[in-house]
């Protein structure tokens, strides 16, 4: 083990687990992690070596302990209260990228989703630009079908690598996952490790122009320089989100420290000092306000995990 830990449940952990390799950190705080940059510890918060550890470690893990997955933090609002048992967080050891054959690569769950796109154009692979415009990691694309400019995870990607909370690893085709609109149909307690991507063959110069084209679009039109969560809202059908909020009169609308950004209002922005209960708060003005507006009903794109504070 990387790090030596004393009391509580990590402690418990150590001591159980004997052969384990990876991180654990008691009361971490998971703040930093997010890109609200807002939210209370994490009660343990793990990062296992590799997929083996991983395994490893959840055969182990007690099945009244509860587990909780986070990714580079870009689509998360962690309350207050933080969260309670084990959070696990993939690192290095889950950042390989392979090309296998001459249009597909294999990518570890803790790779940006910009890395994959820029290795595909490395190798001359066309179709996963659309990653480009995606901040998060492989395995937040994997477990909400992450999508972009009319592509989403589910057109290239063929298969996915996940590790089950007895510590069973599988192997589940890309139908096995049952993907829809921002869904992954693949039971909760599934961690995924890696995922095998289909592109076709095409012409670096075209791709790194459209990667390009996606960056300067993201930079017009979304605050991305801002402490944001990406997209509040999944677009209800028929409907795009942002005119929604934008009708209901919500644009600049703000609650302590947080604010809808004016920029693009489907975004929340921590203005500085803002707590989570302040951007919850604000998300759902926001949706009663819609609500009331137009009659639709906003679903949050958003993770919220742990207790309000």
């Amino acid at each position: 083990m990387s790090e030596t830990v004393t009391g509580g449940l990590a402690a418990e952990i150590a001591q159980s687990m004997p052969e384990l390799r990876g991180r654990l950190i008691p009361e971490a705080s998971l703040a930093e992690l997010t890109w609200f940059r807002v939210g209370g510890p994490a009660e343990v918060l793990f990062t296992p070596a590799d997929e083996a550890d991983l395994a490893y470690f959840l055969k182990r893990l007690p099945a009244d302990v509860p587990v909780t997955m986070v990714g580079l933090g870009s689509n998360l609002l962690v309350r207050d209260g933080g969260i309670r048992g084990i959070v696990i967080r993939l690192g290095k050891g889950f950042g390989q990228i392979e090309l296998q054959g001459a249009d597909r690569l294999r990518a570890g769950t803790a790779v940006p989703d910009v890395k994959l796109a820029r290795a595909a154009a490395d190798a001359s692979i066309a179709g996963l630009s659309f990653y480009r415009g995606i901040p998060g990691s492989v395995g937040g694309a994997l477990r909400m079908n992450a999508g972009a400019h009319g592509t989403e995870t589910k057109d290239v990607l063929v298969e996915a690598r996940a590790v089950d909370r007895n510590g069973e690893i599988h192997v589940l085709s890309v139908a096995e996952l049952d993907y829809t609109y921002r869904h992954c149909g693949a039971p909760e307690d599934l961690i995924f490790s890696e995922g095998l991507f289909q592109g076709r063959p095409g012409d670096q110069a075209e791709i790194l122009a459209e990667m390009n084209e996606i960056a300067n679009y993201r930079e017009e039109v979304q605050p991305i320089k801002s402490r944001t969560g990406g997209s509040t809202f999944k677009n209800p059908a028929g409907h795009k989100s942002w005119q929604l909020i934008d009708a209901a009169g919500c644009r600049g609308l703000e609650v302590g420290n947080a604010k809808v950004s004016e920029l693009h209002c489907n975004f929340l922005i921590n203005e500085g000092g803002a707590t989570a209960d302040d951007l919850e708060t604000l998300g759902e003005t926001v949706r009663a306000r819609v609500k009331e507006s137009s009659g639709v009903d906003l679903d949050w794109e958003i993770k919220r995990l742990g207790t309000r504070g």
